[in-house]
């Protein structure tokens, strides 16, 4: 479990300032369909430390999946600290994060200099002096940012403490940091989990299979798990990164669309399917540096990495004959630089591929040390040597022993073997002059003789020796590799973009998708014939739909309509083309032009929940109120069925109270999608007329007792929900539907509702029944039977009930 960190006894409320590190558990990462070592995923966690003071934020923390450290510069943060739980949404889990106080002093500026500038960093070479040290660290750190490197430092200091991923190593060791990232939230649009919920933008469900028990879940039919074609597992987590960072952010906006759209373009088609397959190959880079760092490094980590480097290069080549006008393109040609050439060639020179498989450990290639090769002739040509040796011995020994051999052991060194004869029965018995007895195994002595001595002095343990010498190659091969881990990183990060893009032109091809056009002067979405990008692939037919909402005129559309007529999905697809444009998706419409949108709100579904103790209708409750209190001019609020969950006449007093409140704020009025069934909302006037107000519904047309949906939406408003045709369509009775109308129409006509004739009778007649065999089960002729009590305790009251 990760940890938190804060100075006790003062408050981000309180004058002074406040700070604390904290840690999510990440999403175990989903296993890839590479090599067996990109299935060995270490469980991820995420340690968070945050300083607020003065009404501002620094905010660092550490991901062991990468072991790296990511640090967002000092950004303005009122008391309520919004900014603060936008960031911790993205970590969020079903279980608490561990909580630790920590000291002040753990956050003092300069001892969290002296911390940062003192660090052990796998990605600064050795050779560089203090000095360059202090500059290269500078052009990374903004060490004008007070607070986060206040930040920093105190994350550093509970890294060193809880010895996180290196908790079993020598003391020496530090915890591994292959580089510093920033990020920022300042531009990101706010989305809560509920409504990455509702829109279905994720959707996890349990695996089929039983050999994923350990990660459980699955990626279900989501707007995510269509768009992830993503060829490498760090192309797939950017993606999902990306999509809980929606941004409004233009300029990188357009730059993830140019790719897009270059791609999309027919000719380009050959090269963005050898971009993809080049990225297959790029893997858990992250993982392999972290394991150098600590001298882990696995046998087939050496491979895994010259692909990844090669096919590295091959990207940079393809990319250098690419418009340089795209930046992507531009950065990958540039920043791929001919450190990889010298890392792929000193892998390639240096390992020995298979034979490092075939003993699991690392081996080199012949030639590469003269020592090392005589070593290993030597060791080759022991089986005929010591066949000549155990012959010779076996000439001096008693005529009873049919044979014998010399063996070699690593780390004991060259015994001569002797099968167990049938008299040495007692340990006394194993003794042979001029052999030293050494061990009994599988009814086989071992002992030292004179040769045997000599071999040990003449060859020593060659196994050994070898080992070591290739070991030492390997330690200064890291050392070469690690001081380039930051060529290694970037290329890690430029891939997962192209591949990110890649993915979304993929889908954007298939799909027919359109690049949207951002507006930042408009306020709200204009969408020509847009689609469900999930309902869209699950229905036969599927009817597009415009949706405007902008200036001063229909911020508020209430939208009405029959059961089933397709309000819902027109909600839910204005907010997920909204979030595509958002995140630098082409978009499922014809046109979509995307004004400035900070924050998407939704009361659509409930997400009930027994550990939350809340009652249905008062999540929903909560839902509208969190769009009511944070909603501004520039956010989207779609909310369907408000006050269905509670009596009638209260649930539709609630909504139109909070839609007079928006309509109350005029210009300041958010963007609102209302889909409701209160047809009384609009035929009590409930809301104020004015350009603020728009009403909508969705066309249907009568053919006699069918009721034929169009799924389009047009002005107007509904005359009735038809709530008994989609009862009809569920299977209820021709009999219930029928009494079902009549008591809607007497209720909208306001008179009284009697019982159904029928229905009296046939009761009528059941209790006559009931009375008649009651009767004629008694024995008249009983003299112990007193008809007064039967008249008085079963036919009066029957009769009163039958009457």
């Amino acid at each position: 479990m990760a940890s938190i960190g804060a100075i006790p006894g003062r408050t981000p409320q309180s004058p002074g300032p406040g700070a604390a590190s904290a840690g999510f558990p990440s999403p175990a990462p989903v296993p890839g369909r590479g090599e067996a070592e990109e299935n060995e995923q270490e469980l991820a966690e995420t340690h968070l430390c945050v300083l607020w003071a003065s009404g501002y934020l620094g905010i660092a923390y550490y991901d062991t999946s990468d072991s790296t450290i990511h640090f967002m510069p000092d950004a303005p943060d009122q008391e309520s600290l919004r900014l603060l739980q936008r960031a911790s949404q993205e970590h969020r889990e079903p279980k608490r994060p561990e909580i630790v106080f920590l000291p002040s002093v753990d956050f003092g500026l300069e001892i969290s200099k002296q911390r940062l500038l003192s660090g052990n960093y796998a990605f600064i070479p050795d050779s560089m002096t203090a000095t360059e040290k202090i500059l290269f660290l500078s052009s990374i750190i903004p060490f004008d940012s007070i607070l986060t490197v206040r930040a920093l430092g105190g994350l550093l200091k509970f890294l060193g403490r809880r010895r996180i991923g290196v908790e079993l190593e020598d003391y020496n060791v530090s915890v591994p940091i292959l580089g510093f990232k920033k990020f920022v939230l300042t531009h990101l649009v706010s989305i809560d989990q509920d409504t990455y919920s509702v829109l279905q933008i994720f959707k996890s469900e349990s695996h089929p299979s039983v050999y994923k028990v350990a990660s459980g879940l699955k990626e279900g039919l989501s707007l995510f798990g269509i768009l992830n074609r993503c060829r490498c597992k760090w192309g797939e987590k950017l993606l999902r990164l990306w999509f809980t960072r929606p941004t409004q952010d233009l300029g990188e906006l357009n730059s993830r669309l140019d790719v897009i759209q270059f791609f999309l373009l027919p000719q380009n088609l050959d090269m963005a399917q050898m971009l993809h397959r080049l990225l297959g190959h790029i893997k858990n880079v992250p993982l392999i540096l972290k394991r150098m760092k600590l001298s882990h490094t696995k046998a087939s980590d050496w491979q895994v990495l010259y692909k990844t480097v090669y096919s590295a290069l091959g990207l940079r080549d393809a990319c250098r004959s690419l418009p340089q006008s795209i930046q992507l393109f531009q950065d990958i040609a540039q920043e791929f630089s001919d450190d990889l050439h010298h890392i792929a060639s000193l892998i390639g020179k240096v390992v020995d591929f298979e034979g490092s498989l075939a003993e699991n450990r690392f081996t080199v290639l012949p030639n590469i040390d003269p020592d090392i090769d005589e070593k290993k002739r030597r060791l080759m040509g022991l089986p005929s040597f010591l066949t000549e040796v155990a012959r010779k011995e076996l000439e001096n020994l008693d005529s009873r022993i049919p044979s014998c051999s010399v063996i070699y052991i690593p780390l004991i060194g060259f015994l001569l073997s002797i099968p167990r004869l049938p008299s040495m029965a007692e340990a006394s018995d194993f003794e042979i002059e001029g052999l030293d007895f050494m061990f009994l195994s599988e009814e086989k002595l071992h002992y030292r003789s004179a040769r045997t001595k000599e071999l040990d002095a003449l060859l020593g343990d060659l196994h050994c020796d070898i080992r070591d010498q290739e070991t030492l190659l390997m330690y200064q091969l890291q050392c070469q590799v690690l001081a380039r881990a930051a060529v290694l990183t970037r290329v890690l990060d430029l891939a997962s973009r192209l591949d990110v893009l890649l993915a979304l032109a993929s889908a954007a091809r298939d799909y027919g998708y359109s690049r949207p056009r951002y507006s930042p002067q408009v306020l709200g979405v204009r969408i020509q014939n847009g689609r469900h990008p999930l309902m869209e692939l699950c229905a036969r037919t599927f009817v597009p739909n415009s949706a405007e909402c902008g200036g001063d005129r229909g911020r508020v559309k209430v939208i009405t309509g029959p059961n089933s007529s397709g309000k819902s999905i027109y909600l839910k697809q204005v907010g997920l083309i909204t979030f595509m444009a958002l995140v630098g998706s082409f978009v499922p419409a014809e046109e979509a032009e995307i004004g400035a949108v900070d924050a998407i709100f939704t009361r659509i579904h409930s997400c009930e929940s027994i550990s939350l103790g809340l009652s249905t209708f008062m999540i929903d409750l909560n839902q509208v109120a969190k769009a009511v209190n944070n909603a501004t001019k520039q956010s989207l609020v779609l909310i369907d069925e408000f006050g269905k969950g509670t009596n009638t006449v209260d649930g539709l007093a609630l909504l139109a109270a909070v839609l007079r409140h928006w309509l109350a704020l005029g210009p300041a009025c958010p963007h609102i999608f209302v889909a409701t069934n209160f047809l009384s909302l609009v035929q009590l006037q409930l809301l104020p007329q004015g350009p603020l107000l728009q009403y909508l519904t969705m066309e249907t047309c009568e053919d006699g007792d069918e009721l034929v949906f169009f799924y389009q939406v047009c002005e107007g408003i509904a005359k009735s929900s038809h709530a008994s045709h989609t009862a009809a369509q569920a299977g209820l009775p021709d009999q219930l539907l029928t009494r079902g109308k009549e008591v809607s129409d007497l209720i909208r006509s306001g008179k009284p509702i009697k019982p159904v004739k029928e229905l009296l009778k046939e009761k009528q007649m059941e209790n006559c029944q009931t009375l008649v065999d009651k009767f004629l089960k008694l024995d008249l002729e009983d003299p112990s039977l007193d008809l007064d009590l039967f008249m008085s305790q079963e036919v009066l009251p029957a009769a009163t009930a039958i009457l």
